[in-house]
């Protein structure tokens, strides 16, 4: 039986991580849970699974590697959401604990930082994401060195069909209707401006080692389709599934196994269309701003993460306008960012200097 340790367990991937071991309770023990603030859920999962909680807001940093420690997990699930999940990331690591990952701000803002602590205490750091989970397994199995491009699909969001003029207009109401995924606010907001997929461009060059040049975005919106692959003789590859994040996070617990489960397949032949088209790069600035960032790398990257964290907050506090999230991210990514973040420490400073000149940008616009 495989120890699982759920940080992030009021989210929507704790929440449905915490489903397949209950389902599953053969293959798997949920030995540790943590959340953010939720202490009454934390109680009620660590009642029901008989293990240890914390608290972040209760306990700090200080609880998580206290539990990390104590657990003796055999995985654990990042499904923290934003820059807050990247210390946890390292704790795990550290502990030589396998990380099955959701939070893309741990590629995005300390790649080299957490690949070296995977490599020095033999642990595995399997991707969580639907699109990378995909893509994972496809290089697993075709081999990196016989593709020659990776195509991340993107839903669309909820504003896929709106025009330039209508986009001026969006509530955070509006921007928090997903039209295929269920997923925290942030992440949702992150969709609907195609951030999110910014952030998977820079998360798939780091994870699969490709050029930006090499990493494609479609838009899909039925959401069947994951990602594919394009080998070297021109033929993509997918993988396809209903839209359902227990498929890529059962697939991580289990990795390098295929094995059965109580999921819902796939049925092909109830599906009616699946349509692709062209992401509008001048209506979505954010992805080709994450472009930029991916070739530049360095703080790039951390820059663009921190000022979208900060302007997503303001925008779901109804500080700022949807389009002003991408000026606040464009206008802080006019600064040198040309630091080498090689340490956590710099990681760090990097990412507090960009939510500080962030921050004064979205001064001077909404003053």
């Amino acid at each position: 039986m495989k120890k699982v340790l759920v940080l992030g367990c009021t989210g929507s991937i704790g929440s449905q991580t915490i489903d397949i071991c209950r389902n599953m309770n053969c293959e798997f023990e949920v030995c540790g849970v943590a959340a953010g603030k939720n202490a009454d859920a934390v109680d009620r999962l660590c009642k029901e699974f008989n293990c240890k909680g914390t608290v972040f807001s209760r306990d700090g940093i200080a609880g998580i590697e206290r539990l990390i420690k104590e657990s003796h997990a055999d995985i654990a699930v990042n499904g923290i959401a934003g820059a807050a999940g990247l210390e946890p990331s390292v704790l795990v690591l550290k502990n030589g604990i396998d990380l099955a990952l959701a939070n893309k701000e741990t590629v995005v803002m300390a790649w080299h930082v957490v690949k070296d602590l995977a490599r020095q205490h033999n642990c595995k750091i399997i991707p969580v994401d639907s699109e990378h989970s995909a893509i994972f397994n496809l290089t697993q199995k075709i081999g990196t060195e016989n593709i020659s491009e990776l195509v991340i699909t993107a839903s669309g969001g909820p504003f896929r069909k709106f025009t330039d003029e209508q986009l001026k207009t969006v509530t955070v109401e509006d921007a928090l209707k997903h039209p295929t995924w269920n997923m925290g606010p942030k992440i949702t907001i992150d969709s609907a401006s195609l951030a999110n997929k910014g952030l998977e461009v820079i998360e798939a060059v780091r994870l699969f080692n490709f050029s930006p040049d090499k990493v494609k975005v479609v838009v899909h919106p039925q959401s069947l389709i994951h990602s594919l692959v394009r080998t070297k003789d021109g033929v993509l590859y997918a993988q396809i599934s209903n839209p359902d994040m227990r498929h890529p996070i059962y697939g991580a617990l289990v990795w390098p196994e295929y094995k059965e489960n109580y999921l819902e397949p796939f049925d092909l032949a109830s599906c009616t269309e699946m349509t692709f088209f062209a992401p509008r790069m001048d209506s979505f600035p954010l992805l080709p701003l994450a472009y930029q960032c991916a070739r530049k790398s360095n703080s790039y990257t951390i820059a663009f993460n921190a000022a979208n964290e900060v302007a997503v907050a303001a925008f779901l506090e109804k500080k700022c306008s949807f389009l002003q999230i991408a000026e606040v991210v464009s206008k802080t990514l006019e600064k040198d960012w040309t630091m080498v973040p090689d340490t956590l420490d710099k990681v760090y400073e990097a990412d507090k200097a960009a939510r500080k000149t962030a921050q004064g940008i979205l001064a001077e616009i909404i003053k």
